[in-house]
């Protein structure tokens, strides 16, 4: 079967025109002879009818909601839309099935609020497309082995269209959003930012978790381990976008390519940690990192010596980290309003002298760099909230991104 997953997030689907352009492109797809499934967020964002913070502000504060239920309440969302959008395409002749996740097939944990997916049996959808029918999913959304309804923690959407994708095995995953693709850098920060036409998984990965909010890294892992390409695309253009695929493909696709860096990305309003052991106790860091899984803080940046452990925190969860660590054996160092950049290219593993020209490209800028790390695809540098954008566009010119798009 030729099947086509489109998945449509909030902004695509906020109201009557919009959704209009989103079947347009079902539409040409259907054209083409796909067998098509979409995927819907919940319409609109934070403050807008049935958007799921919306409905999420309809519990006061003082009133008490189970985990369950609140995730029952939060998945109307994508239920209303799934049934709007599937009227419109009625009306415009399509015959069409609207399901949810838990219709669609999709089992998961019982964690409630950021639950994952054990499976998915595609029987349905199949059976549906079968049919001739345009089958439109529930975002977000699936059902525990024992009936309760689940959602799937922020991107959730993604994770449920690529996570179909690789159940149908689908020829491609269409991810419209309201940007043309995946920029070398935040245009609201490089005015000479371009649209990249090819990334790799690995790249992907790499922009979201690092502060590119177009697609979440879990949807790319999941599409990355069945090698099902990914299309990141505007609602609002026929432009085909940036394809997501395997590094192997994208060099067949571009072989004279010399590509070190794809693209800068960023993650500002963070706070760094330095703890020290005030007796010098040897072996004290396992019980640092201890004490912040107590907590339930996540960490990130983390350098650990002999005598030191450094670590990166939202800037928000500091006051948490202090209060955690607040005994006669810990010192503890803070330095709040600093921002991690992430140079990210597949380009980068075994290519000397890439770190380099990112300390000298900063430093012309006179901007310190206050820890960094590296990967085979990404080299990280920490530097002030007051110095990122400077920062950005720093490393964007070094390395001359502005002439990379299309490539």
């Amino acid at each position: 079967m030729n099947i086509v997953v489109q998945k449509f997030g909030g902004t695509s689907v906020s109201s009557r025109a919009v959704r209009e352009m989103a079947i347009e492109h079902i539409e040409e797809a259907v054209s083409a002879g796909h067998q098509v499934v979409v995927v819907v967020s919940a319409m609109g964002r934070s403050g807008e009818p049935y958007a799921t913070d919306t409905l999420l502000s309809l519990i006061p504060e003082e009133d008490q909601v189970s985990p369950q239920d609140c995730d029952l309440l939060m998945s109307c969302g994508e239920t209303i839309s799934a049934v709007i959008f599937g009227a419109m395409l009625r009306g415009r002749g399509h015959e069409v099935a609207v399901l949810t996740g838990a219709q669609a097939g999709i089992r998961t944990t019982s964690d409630y609020g950021n639950a994952r997916i054990a499976d998915v049996d595609p029987t349905r959808m199949l059976k549906e497309l079968e049919q001739g029918r345009v089958v439109v999913v529930t975002g977000f959304q699936g059902v525990t082995g024992d009936g309760h309804i689940t959602t799937l923690g922020r991107g959730g959407s993604d994770t449920t269209a690529t996570a179909l994708g690789v159940a149908l095995d689908a020829e491609v995953i269409d991810i419209f959003t309201d940007v043309e693709g995946i920029m070398t850098a935040d245009p609201r920060m490089v005015e000479e930012a371009v649209r990249l036409d090819r990334v790799t998984y690995s790249e992907m990965c790499n922009f979201a978790y690092e502060g590119a909010k177009v697609i979440h890294p879990r949807a790319v892992e999941l599409a990355m381990q069945k090698n099902i390409p990914i299309r990141v695309r505007s609602t609002y253009s026929k432009d085909v976008g940036t394809l997501v695929t395997s590094s192997a493909q994208n060099l067949e696709a571009r072989p004279a390519q010399d590509r070190i860096l794809t693209g800068v990305t960023h993650t500002p309003h963070l706070a760094q940690v330095k703890v020290r052991s005030i007796h010098k106790v040897v072996g004290f860091q396992p019980n640092v990192f201890r004490l912040m899984a107590k907590e339930g803080i996540s960490l990130d940046f983390f350098n650990v010596t002999p005598a030191e452990v450094t670590f990166t925190v939202p800037q928000k969860l500091t006051e948490r980290v202090i209060t955690a660590l607040d005994s006669s054996e810990y010192a503890v160092d803070l330095v709040e309003g600093v921002a991690k950049v992430a140079a990210v290219g597949a380009g980068i593993h075994g290519v000397p002298g890439v770190m380099a020209r990112i300390v000298e490209a900063l430093a012309e800028y006179g901007i310190d760099i206050l820890q960094s790390a590296d990967s085979n695809t990404t080299i990280w540098c920490l530097v002030r909230d007051e110095d990122l954008v400077k920062a950005v566009r720093a490393i964007h010119q070094k390395f001359g991104l502005h002439a990379i798009g299309g490539a």
